[in-house]
C-alpha cells in the first residue's frame, strides 16, 4: 500500500500542491489525471523524492509505512528502482544514446548490487524478452536511436521493473505514440500490474486511456485533488465541475463550416519516394527501401484533409515532398497549379503559399529571439514589408493573442500560446494551405480543444485549406472533411470522415480504429439522458 496523506509543496513559496491525499493499493491502478500544470508530475516527484532544489514538503508519503519524506538521500537511492520505479514521458531523453539497450537495463541491477556483471546482463535480456522486444530481432547490443519511439518506451519500461517493484509510477507515458503502439504499451502495463502484483500510478490527460485502464481514479486542479473515486462510479456521477469540462473538451466538435470549393489546391499524382538501403554484403546492392509508394490524392481549397496512420508509415515523408524539401522518384506534385520540384529550389511565390505548423512548437523555435523575430521568420522567402511589425500585431490577434507577446521570449508562454504563436507564424505570409504535423497531439485536452475552434475559425475567415497529420484519430474526426488512411506507404482508404470512421472498409483502418481507447457507451449514457 502506498499512501499520500495531507501532501503539500511549496518551490520557492510558491505552493505547487495543497493538501494532497489518495492510497494506491497494491496490484492495482490509479488513474491521476488532469491539464498540464495543475501538479500531476510534481505529485509523482515528491514521491520519488526528485523535487527542484527550493523544494519544501510537508505531510507524509508512506511506502508500507515507512515516511519517504523522513528518508535520507542514501535510503531513498535504495529505494529507487527497488520499491519505487518511474517511466517518463519521453524516452528518448530518458535513454542514454551512447549505452546499448542492454546495459542500460542491467544498470540498475548493478547500482542497487542485485546481479554480478553477467547476471544482471541475463536477467536484463529477459526483461527485454518480457517487454516484447525479443532477442532474434531486438539484439542488447542495439541503440536507443536504432528503436522507434514505441519500442523506447518498451526499453523503459524494462528498466523500470527490473528489480520488480511494488509500485511502478508511469508518467504520460503514451502521449507522443500512435494509436497501435499506445495501445500495446497499455496492454503491456495491465500485464505487468497482474503477474508481478504491483501498483501503478497512472498520469495522463487522457480519460479515455484512464477509462480503460484504472481501478480507481482522482482529478487534479492547481495542485489539488477535487475529485476521487472508483473509475467507473467517478464517470458515471462527475460532481465537480472541472470534471465535467475535462470530459467535454476530450470529446469537443469544434463549430466547422462546409467551405470546400471544386478547384484544387493541392494535386499528388503517383509519388514515389525511395532511399537507399544499407549494405549487407560487400557486392550486393539492396533493392531501395520504398517509403511513399504510389501515392495519389487532391486537396481542394477551403477543405481540410486529415492524413492517419502509425509511426513509420510514410506520413512525414509525404510531407517533406509535398513541401519541396525531399525529391520524388516518381510521380509528380502540383500545387496551386504549380509543379513542385521536390528536392530543388522552389521559388519564394510559391513557397509563400504553404507553410507548416509543427508538433513541438517549443523546439521549432530559436530561444534567443522575441517573438516579433520569430514570427517574422517566413519574410526571408519574399522581403519584410516596412509595416512588418503591424502585419506581426494582426497576425497574433487573428490567433487569440495579445499584439505586446511580439516582446517576449517563447519561453514566457504556456504551451498552448506557444502553439498560437507558431499557428500566427504560418499566417503571416497568408498562404493557401497549412500542413498541421501532428499540431496538437502534445497538448491537454482543454488546451487542444481551444486550439481546435482557433482552427476552424481561421479556416472559415481566411479560407484555407488544412493538411491535417495526426496519430489521434478524435482529432482527426472533429477537424477535417475527408481523411486518408496510410500504411506502409500506400493510401489504403481514403472518403469522407464520417464515412470512414462509422463504417471502415479496409482491415487496417479497423485496426486502428479498434486500437484507440474509448470511454464506454454506458458510462455516457447518464452524461446525454
Amino acid at each position: 500500500m502506498i499512501s499520500l496523506q495531507a501532501l503539500t509543496l511549496a518551490i520557492h513559496g510558491t505552493p505547487i500542491l495543497s493538501d494532497v491525499s489518495l492510497d494506491i493499493p497494491q496490484g492495482q491502478i490509479f488513474g491521476l489525471v488532469g491539464e498540464s500544470g495543475s501538479g500531476k508530475s510534481m505529485t509523482a516527484l515528491a514521491l520519488m523524492q526528485l523535487l527542484p532544489s527550493g523544494s519544501a514538503v510537508g505531510g507524509h508519503v508512506l511506502v508500507d509505512d515507512t515516511d519517504v519524506l523522513t528518508m535520507t538521500e542514501s535510503e531513498m537511492c535504495a529505494l529507487r528502482g527497488n520499491d519505487i520505479g518511474m517511466i517518463f514521458q519521453e524516452p528518448m531523453t530518458a535513454l542514454n544514446p551512447v549505452q546499448t539497450i542492454g546495459d542500460q537495463v542491467a544498470e540498475t541491477m548493478l547500482i542497487h548490487g542485485k546481479a554480478s556483471k553477467s547476471e544482471a546482463a541475463v536477467i536484463a535480456r529477459k526483461m527485454l524478452d518480457r517487454v516484447g522486444l525479443p532477442a532474434n530481432k531486438f539484439p542488447s547490443s542495439r541503440y536507443p536511436h536504432e528503436l522507434s519511439g514505441g519500442q523506447r518506451q518498451r526499453v523503459c519500461i524494462a528498466m523500470a521493473i527490473a528489480l520488480r517493484p511494488k509500485l511502478l509510477i508511469a508518467d504520460e507515458p503514451t502521449t507522443a505514440l500512435d494509436v497501435t503502439t499506445q495501445a500495446q504499451i497499455l496492454d503491456l502495463l495491465r500485464e505487468l500490474v497482474a503477474e508481478e502484483n504491483m501498483s501503478l500510478l497512472l498520469i495522463t490527460h487522457d480519460l479515455a486511456v484512464v477509462a480503460g485502464m484504472a481501478d480507481h481514479v482522482a482529478v487534479m486542479r492547481r495542485g489539488e485533488l477535487v475529485e476521487q473515486g472508483p473509475t467507473e462510479q467517478l464517470f458515471k456521477t462527475m460532481t465537480h465541475p472541472y470534471t465535467k469540462q475535462l470530459f467535454e473538451a476530450s470529446s469537443h466538435q469544434p463549430d466547422r463550416a462546409d467551405d470546400a470549393q471544386e478547384t484544387p489546391i493541392l494535386e499528388v499524382k503517383n509519388a514515389i519516394r525511395e532511399y537507399v538501403a544499407p549494405r549487407t554484403k560487400l557486392f550486393h546492392r539492396p533493392a531501395p527501401f520504398r517509403a511513399v509508394n504510389d501515392v495519389s490524392f487532391t486537396l481542394m481549397r477551403g477543405e481540410s484533409l486529415g492524413l492517419v496512420g502509425e509511426s513509420g508509415c510514410g506520413k512525414s515523408t509525404l510531407t517533406r515532398a509535398i513541401l519541396g524539401l525531399d525529391p520524388l522518384q516518381g510521380g509528380e506534385i502540383h500545387l496551386a497549379g504549380e509543379p513542385v520540384l521536390a528536392g530543388e529550389h522552389m521559388p519564394a511565390s510559391l513557397r509563400q503559399k504553404v507553410q507548416i505548423v509543427f508538433q513541438d512548437p517549443y523546439g521549432s523555435f530559436n530561444p534567443r529571439h522575441k517573438v516579433q523575430r520569430l514570427v517574422m521568420e517566413p519574410f526571408h522567402l519574399t522581403k519584410a514589408p516596412e509595416n512588418a511589425r503591424n502585419r506581426v500585431a494582426k497576425a497574433l490577434e487573428t490567433v487569440g493573442m495579445k499584439a505586446e507577446a511580439m516582446d517576449r521570449y517563447i519561453h514566457e508562454f504556456s504551451g498552448g500560446q506557444r502553439q498560437r504563436i507558431a499557428i500566427a507564424r504560418a499566417l503571416i505570409l497568408r498562404p493557401d494551405l497549412i500542413v498541421l504535423d501532428e499540431a496538437v497531439s502534445a497538448l491537454d485536452v482543454s488546451i487542444r480543444a481551444q486550439i481546435l475552434d482557433l482552427l476552424a475559425d481561421l479556416q472559415t475567415r481566411l479560407g484555407l485549406s488544412y493538411l491535417f497529420i495526426s496519430h489521434d484519430l478524435t482529432v482527426v474526426r472533429a477537424i477535417t472533411d475527408r481523411v486518408l488512411v496510410m500504411q506502409t506507404g500506400q493510401i489504403v482508404e481514403q472518403g469522407q470522415t464520417e464515412q470512414v470512421f462509422t463504417a471502415p472498409k479496409h482491415p487496417y483502418t479497423q485496426q486502428l480504429l479498434n486500437a484507440a481507447p474509448q470511454i464506454p457507451d454506458d458510462w455516457l449514457e447518464t452524461k446525454h439522458a
